[in-house]
This record gives structure tokens, C-alpha cells and sequence, in this order.
């Protein structure tokens, strides 16, 4: 046996695979982490404009195992985050596992549950056999562009490419999209730039951070069931916030919680201001003109398309996963039905705070490492024959990810004496 293969790889040094380490290496899981990059962080490190900070609190947003310094304000910035994960990585002595400026250019399975992982980069060479494979590369770095009809003679990026707002100076900026990143971008711009518009193709619910004097999402209590937390913020809304078309804005075409939520307390006060226009959906690309639906036409210089990421993992070999309507089809979001020990985490987007989640969803991971080693079958194929299916959508209810990570809990422990009866005939 080689020296890799009693560990696992873990893909990413960002907040998820930072949590999956610590959790391994608290629970004596051996492993490798390979990162692309030069330092851990992930898009904290290489992916937010500067003058960001996080939508959520501080108190949702940190590893239930590590506050986040007590100076921080209620919304950090993108250096305060960044400084708060390399502190982790160091009071947890998480360096020493990571391979940093090595990316993953191959993993295929060999067969026996065992992966060949071919790392390039200072760490690179020939490929390894791990144990098992932990998939955190993240899904807010293979942007999706739009597809408009016509051709723009102007700057066209993609939000993952802005960085700072002088790329704005003195610009007509259009923004595409209606996310917490194109409201930023749009309210950047309505500073910087020239002129400052946003396109929406459909309606939003526009959350402020703060309502009742705390962050909007600490407003939210585990007690509350969805049905009354929607009751209850549509309230606030319009006691705070007003009607969305006095702001030239669409009435959202769904109830919150459906789709992510956009939580910004800026756009709607630059909107009211006439600093930022609003528009509908873009018809077509006409030299520096952008034809909208309503017919309305507008010249640009700069056209900004906050329009999301596609969920990807180029390095796996193809037929590891299967796909539908652009989502990869495992169990409960983290296993494949057909493969053993490989596992994809931090693929959900919770509504807010992703710290506690990765926290107890990492530790969750450990129990599933161990209860593989003692099946026969893969993880998945058994969780399938309990019913349990593909997320049919990237979005989670915080609450109830914390609820199902203590039901599986209980549940993984028993699936080895299970298992003869789950998997008969298979």
C-alpha cells in the first residue's frame, strides 16, 4: 500500500474544505488537501471585490468551533473573513496538510473504492491512490455569461472579474441580475460610475440587513416553521420597506425562501434616489446600445452580468456523476449511488450562514468516512434504498440541515447491520 492510500483528498482550502480538515483531523482521519491557490480562503482569497462584506451576521456566518473575534462588526469585511479563515487554519495547524499552487487535474475511480487523484503544480507528478476523495472546490468560480441576442461594442465581464470599483470610474454601467452581488455592483456604481442601471429579469425579494435593530437573519429562530417565517418577513418588509414597484421594481414572482434571497440595504435607497435605474430584461445587443423588453434603449460602456456560476467539477472522470437540469445527482447533495468514498460537500447554498453548517454538516462527513469502511456496497446506494434522493435544489433551510445532520447521526451507525437487508437482490 501506497503512503496515500489510508487518506483521504480533500479539493479546496476555502471555508468548506478548511472545515472538512479540521473535522478529519479531529476525528483522526488521515488526509491531503490540495489547493489551487497560493493560501487558503477559496473566494475569500481569490474571488470577491474588495469592498465587500458578508450578507448574513458574524454569528451565522463563523464555525460553531471558532468565534469570529468579538472587535468584528456585525457584517465583516472580505479582509476580516479572510483573516478569520487563515486564523483558523492556524489554530488548528491545518497547514501542514496542504498542498498550496497544486490543482487537481484528474480524478477517476480504480475500481475497488479506491481513486486515483492526479495532482499538477509543485506537489504534482505522477498520480496517487487515495482512500477516498472529499470534493470542496466550490461553486461560485465557473461563471455563467448570458446568452443575448446582438453584439455589444463595449466592456461585457462577468461579476467574478470585478474587483475594485475604479473599473466603474466614469463608466455607463449596466448590471445584469438581481443578486446580492449585482445590487453591490449596482450600488458601486451608482458611486463611481457615470450612470448606473440594473436589469432584472424577474422579481426579487429584497431583504435590508438590518430590520428591528439585528441582523434580518438573526431574526429568524429554529422554532419558527417556514410557512410563518415567510408570513413574518413579508411583514417587516412592507412595514420597512414598502411596495417594491415605488421603487420602478417587480413584485417577486415567489414566495421567499423559494429562490435566494437578495439581502441589501442599499439599492433600494440609491433607487429612490435616482442614483441607480431600474429596467426589465434585455432584449438585445445593438453596438452600445442595450434594446430592453419594455423597448426602452440605453447606451452603455459597461455591462456587468451578475448572472450566477455553473456547479462543475471538470477533474472527475466522466460517468462518476450523473446530472439533471444542471444539478449532479447524489444522495442527499454529498454521495454518488455507484461509487464508494467520494464525497462532494458544500454543494447546498444555504439561505444565510454557512459556518454552523459546515461545522456540524463537516463532522457528519466523519461518521459517513467511517460507517463506508464498514459496508460493502457504496454509501449512496444504500441511503437511496432509504428513499433518500438527489436535492432537487441547491438552496437549504439552515434549520432543517442541522435537523437532518442529527437525524443522520443517529441513522449511519445502523446502515452496517442494515445493510444485508436493504441491499438484497442488488
Amino acid at each position: 500500500m501506497s503512503d496515500h492510500e489510508h487518506k483521504h483528498a480533500i479539493i479546496g482550502a476555502g471555508l468548506c474544505g478548511l472545515g472538512v480538515a479540521r473535522a478529519f483531523k479531529r476525528s483522526g482521519i488521515p488526509f491531503d488537501v490540495f489547493e489551487a491557490d497560493d493560501d487558503v480562503g477559496g473566494n475569500w482569497y481569490h474571488g470577491v471585490y474588495e469592498t465587500v462584506h458578508i450578507i448574513t451576521s458574524k454569528r451565522t456566518t463563523e464555525y460553531s468551533d471558532f468565534p469570529m473575534p468579538a472587535d468584528y462588526p456585525d457584517f465583516p469585511s472580505a479582509a476580516q473573513m479572510l483573516d478569520y479563515l487563515r486564523a483558523y487554519a492556524d489554530h488548528f495547524g491545518l497547514r501542514e496538510h496542504i498542498a498550496f499552487r497544486t490543482r487537481v487535474t484528474r480524478v477517476a475511480p480504480r475500481g475497488d473504492g479506491r481513486w486515483e487523484v492526479t495532482p499538477s503544480g509543485p506537489a504534482g507528478g505522477a498520480p496517487r491512490v487515495y482512500g477516498g476523495v472529499v470534493v470542496c472546490n466550490g461553486h461560485h468560480w465557473d461563471p455563467r455569461m448570458p446568452d443575448i441576442p446582438g453584439t455589444f461594442s463595449g466592456q461585457l465581464m462577468h461579476a467574478k472579474h470585478y474587483k475594485r470599483p475604479e473599473a466603474l470610474a466614469g463608466k455607463r454601467v449596466l448590471v445584469l441580475g438581481g443578486g446580492n452581488s449585482a445590487c453591490d455592483i449596482a450600488v458601486e456604481a451608482s458611486r463611481f460610475g457615470a450612470s448606473s442601471h440594473i436589469s432584472l429579469r424577474r422579481g426579487y425579494w429584497f431583504l435590508p440587513k438590518m430590520m428591528l435593530g439585528v441582523p434580518t437573519v438573526e431574526l429568524l429562530k429554529p422554532w419558527m416553521p417556514r410557512w410563518f417565517q415567510r408570513r413574518f418577513l413579508k411583514a417587516l418588509v412592507r412595514l420597512t420597506v414598502g411596495r417594491y414597484d415605488r421603487y420602478g421594481l417587480p413584485h417577486p414572482d415567489h414566495e421567499p425562501f423559494e429562490r435566494h434571497p437578495t439581502i441589501n440595504s442599499e439599492l433600494l435607497y440609491h433607487l429612490r434616489h435616482g442614483r441607480i435605474t431600474p429596467h426589465p430584461d434585455v432584449r438585445r445587443l445593438d453596438g452600445d446600445a442595450v434594446e430592453f423588453v419594455d423597448g426602452a434603449r440605453e447606451r452603455f460602456d459597461l455591462i456587468v452580468a451578475a448572472t450566477g456560476y455553473h456547479v462543475s467539477f471538470p477533474f472527475l472522470a466522466d460517468g462518476v456523476i450523473s446530472w439533471k437540469n444542471g444539478l449532479p445527482q447524489l444522495i442527499d447533495g454529498i454521495v454518488p449511488p455507484s461509487h464508494k468514498n467520494l464525497y462532494v460537500f458544500g454543494l447546498g447554498q444555504p439561505r444565510y450562514g454557512a459556518g454552523p453548517l459546515v461545522t456540524a454538516g463537516a463532522d457528519l462527513l466523519c461518521t459517513m468516512v467511517a460507517t463506508q469502511q464498514q459496508l460493502k456496497h457504496p454509501l449512496g446506494a444504500l441511503l437511496a434504498r432509504m428513499n433518500h434522493k438527489p436535492p432537487h435544489t441547491l438552496l437549504q433551510d439552515p434549520f432543517q440541515v442541522l435537523r437532518s445532520v442529527r437525524m443522520s447521526k443517529r441513522l449511519l451507525p445502523r446502515l452496517p447491520r442494515l445493510e444485508p437487508l436493504l441491499m438484497r437482490g442488488a
